[in-house]
């Protein structure tokens, strides 16, 4: 069974890799030289080229919002152009497509859980590109499944905010952290869990892949949450102080972010037919991974 998977060196590309090659999968990542995404008919190219491929799943983009604001053309090539060639040729194919997409699609002004049917109004760039990318990837009418995921952590080479605020508070420096913005965490590893799972099935258009909480979190929650496993497994002394910032405070954000986007995962919850984490479980794994990587 040959999978190839666009973004294998990013945060969850390479998790899904090697999860896939230890359940028996023979892994196509391409390399950015190999398939520049940026250029039109390149995913389309590569794919043609492996059309015996059984599944094909995209974890690459540009994620960064001040990146996309600043060259928005190559955002939405690869966010929404090069996804939508390869539904098209799985299409063709005959291969199970996987793509995945983010809780910044949502319109983000409600508190509360978001199910599929949410309003979607992006307010950035990047929101915008990955929008695009999921009613590109539907107008193909390949039977494609999308997956919004939201603060991914939990790949100690890819550090996410969580293992940046824990490096930070074990190295001795000042912690802040964003106190009005809401979403839910999520592990790599539950995410690569999930699209192993669900190739086989027939699910497709659009599902929530998060935490399975009932409550938004906030990233100075998380950071708490963080690091008070931390100090739990004896890798800090005490808690250290985190001081509240407001989203508008942020100087460094030259884009704005969607300020509520906790996604509800009832609906894929049902599809896998089991519970997925809490946001309090993923928080505690994604600490141990990252404190195994230094012992």
């Amino acid at each position: 069974m040959q999978m190839i998977v666009f973004g294998g060196s990013g945060r969850v590309g390479q998790v899904l890799c090697r999860a896939a090659r230890a359940a028996g999968w023979d892994v196509l990542a391409p390399a950015h030289a190999e398939c520049d995404l940026a250029q039109p008919g390149a995913a389309a190219e590569l794919l043609l080229a492996h059309a015996g491929a059984e599944a094909v799943v995209n974890c690459a983009a540009i994620s960064g919002l001040e990146a996309c604001a600043d060259n928005p053309l190559r955002a939405h090539r690869i966010n929404a152009m090069a996804p939508a060639e390869m539904a098209l040729i799985c299409r063709h194919t005959g291969a199970r497509f996987l793509h995945l997409s983010t809780d910044y699609v949502l319109d983000g002004r409600r508190p509360g859980l978001k199910a599929e049917s949410a309003k979607c109004k992006p307010i950035s760039t990047y929101g915008e590109s990955k929008r695009e990318g999921e009613q590109q990837i539907l107008d193909t009418r390949a039977e494609a499944l999308i997956l919004r995921v939201s603060w991914v952590c939990g790949n100690p080479e890819r550090p996410s905010f969580v293992e940046s605020t824990l490096a930070r508070a074990l190295s001795g420096q000042p912690l802040a952290a964003i106190d009005d913005k809401y979403s839910l965490p999520t592990h790599a590893a539950d995410i690569a869990r999930a699209l192993l799972a669900l190739i086989p099935r027939p699910e497709s258009g659009i599902l929530h892949l998060t935490s399975g909480s009932s409550e938004p979190l906030s990233w100075h929650c998380c950071a708490t949450l963080a690091l008070q496993e931390a100090v739990r497994s004896g890798a800090l002394p005490e808690l250290p102080p985190i001081t509240r910032q407001h989203l508008r405070e942020a100087a460094f954000f030259r884009e704005p972010r969607p300020v509520h986007t906790a996604m509800d995962t009832t609906a894929l919850q049902s599809a896998l037919g089991h519970p997925l984490p809490t946001a309090e479980a993923t928080l505690r794994r994604a600490v141990q991974d990252y404190l195994s990587r230094r012992r």
